[in-house]
């Protein structure tokens, strides 16, 4: 995936992502062990409508600015927070934005179908990386373990009703917001 940041307007778009993404993060839903924030949505409108490369860029970024300290993950900030279980989602939200822009983006005007595939190709490794990386941390570094009814049950049940209807959301923004981002060029 190569891509270029060519205008003063790539710079400003991948940081408005990187501040929504974080500012999702404090709009929670309290649901048991995995906190349902907006997050999702933001990571996933930043892949549609920056592309696969910015809008994975933006998300990076947000993972860099948490990881350097700034306490912006909805549990706080800083290198230690690689040991929380919930981090593989946040490594699911980086891989997934550019996935979904590749998906979204293959064509130039993509289709409401299209795009709720992309979003729903994003969910899924969203979730493949929040779970997987969630029973790894609690088998090998906490020891604990988890059976898989049970992060089955925590880990995707109880969170992903919310996240379809984010899919659908950043599905009919993606569709309207487009044609207005490319009106003056290529995004």
């Amino acid at each position: 995936m190569v891509f270029t940041i060519k205008r003063t307007k790539d710079l400003v778009l991948i940081a408005l992502f990187t501040a929504l993404i974080a500012a999702g993060a404090f709009i929670r839903i309290p649901v048991p062990v995995v906190p349902f924030t907006l997050q999702f949505l933001f990571t996933t409108l930043a892949g549609i409508l920056l592309g696969a490369g910015r809008g994975a860029l933006s998300v990076a970024c947000y993972l860099v600015l948490g990881l350097l300290g700034l306490p912006i993950f909805a549990g706080g900030g800083g290198i230690s927070y690689v040991l929380q279980p919930t981090f593989g989602y946040l490594i699911g939200f980086c891989v997934g934005a550019g996935v979904t822009g590749a998906i979204a983006n293959r064509v130039p005007r993509p289709s409401l179908k299209r795009l709720l595939a992309a979003n729903f190709t994003g969910l899924f490794l969203v979730y493949l990386f929040g779970m997987v990386y969630y029973w790894m941390i609690l088998q090998f570094y906490t020891g604990t373990g988890i059976g898989f009814w049970t992060l089955f049950l925590y880990c995707f049940l109880l969170a992903v009703p919310g996240d379809i209807v984010l899919c659908i959301t950043a599905a009919l923004l993606g569709k309207r917001l487009l044609p207005i981002l490319r009106k003056d060029g290529e995004v």
